[in-house]
């Protein structure tokens, strides 16, 4: 029973690095959320690269697929709670740490972007980079660490995997 004990301890860890991805997302959110209610408007900060500027998103990643249909909404909030639940069973299955890695980013960032559908009904998003009048997606704190997460299973994938 040893090795039990180690691998529930194992989980712990990586709980705890989920919930401080979770935070970090929501302090942030919270943040931009109250300045924009502060100063009344949703352009919070403009510079040459980047704005903070608050858009509530309905749709999934960077603001795709935006549904007028509440059902739908629910279905899609569903399917992405079905993906979180997947995503932590494949990570405790996995064997390599650095696997481990990435899936504790998507599933930390996920989890977040979660919390705001199901109690906004929308993410909040804020940041905005561009270049002249080229602008990137509108994204947010959660976006990043699941951005960085599968970049970084793709870089393992890619890099380190035996090719058979």
């Amino acid at each position: 029973m040893p090795n039990l004990k180690f691998g529930v301890n194992k989980f712990y860890f990586y709980l705890i690095f989920i919930t401080f991805i979770f935070f970090v997302d929501r302090f942030s959110k919270i943040i931009i959320i109250s300045k924009s209610k502060e100063i009344s408007n949703n352009e919070i900060f403009s510079s040459k690269f980047i704005n903070l500027h608050l858009i509530w998103n309905e749709g999934i990643a960077f603001g795709l697929f935006s549904f007028t249909s509440s059902s739908t909404y629910q279905i899609i909030t569903l399917l992405i709670f079905s993906v979180i639940i997947f995503l932590i069973i494949y990570m405790i299955r996995s064997k390599l740490m650095s696997e481990k890695i990435g899936f504790i980013l998507i599933i930390g960032g996920a989890v977040g972007n979660l919390f705001d559908r199901i109690f906004y009904n929308a993410v909040p998003d804020f940041i905005d980079l561009h270049i002249n009048n080229f602008h990137w997606f509108i994204f947010n704190i959660a976006d990043i660490f699941i951005s960085i997460g599968v970049l970084w299973l793709i870089l393992i994938e890619v890099f380190t995997k035996k090719k058979s």
